[in-house]
């Protein structure tokens, strides 16, 4: 089984954010993460993920993906995604994220487990670590779906 491990930041909702997730596989482990000058929270909790999932090589492996997000999780398991795929998205948040999601979604079929943030888990507080240290690292990219989105004024 693969498990991956997720979390996001973001230094000011919207801020400086950053994602950091950590690949498990057997005996090999594989840490990701990078900031971004301006984003969410939720944008980089879901980018995390996806991140993630890109990375796996291997397929036909079971994938379980855990999550402090609530956003996440509670959007997969419950299957909110599917609805809001079939109205486009519509008055959503983060549809450039979800569809690059979904298309990992059907590859993958992975399963979703929540885990309390903050709460010692060794895998979500290094993931954390990574997601803070990459939002307020110098190497900072651009989100462009999001600043594209955002009002200017």
């Amino acid at each position: 089984m693969i498990k991956l491990y997720t979390d996001g930041a973001a230094k000011g909702n919207p801020g400086p954010g950053g994602y950091g997730a950590i690949l498990k596989f057997g005996h090999h482990e594989k840490e990701l993460s990078q900031g971004f000058r301006l984003t969410t929270n939720n944008r980089m909790e879901l980018l995390a993920v996806i991140v993630g999932l890109e990375a796996i090589k291997k397929h036909g492996i079971p994938i379980t993906i855990y999550s402090d997000s609530k956003y996440v999780v509670e959007a997969v398991k419950q299957g909110w995604i599917w609805g809001w795929e079939k109205k486009d998205f519509k008055n959503k948040a983060n549809p450039d994220l979800w569809k690059r999601y979904i298309k990992l979604h059907h590859k993958f079929e992975p399963k979703f487990v929540w885990i309390r943030g903050h709460a010692g888990h060794p895998e979500n507080e290094r993931c954390d670590q990574l997601a803070v240290a990459a939002a307020e690292g110098g190497d900072l990219e651009v989100d462009r779906e999001y600043e594209n989105s955002v009002p200017k004024g």
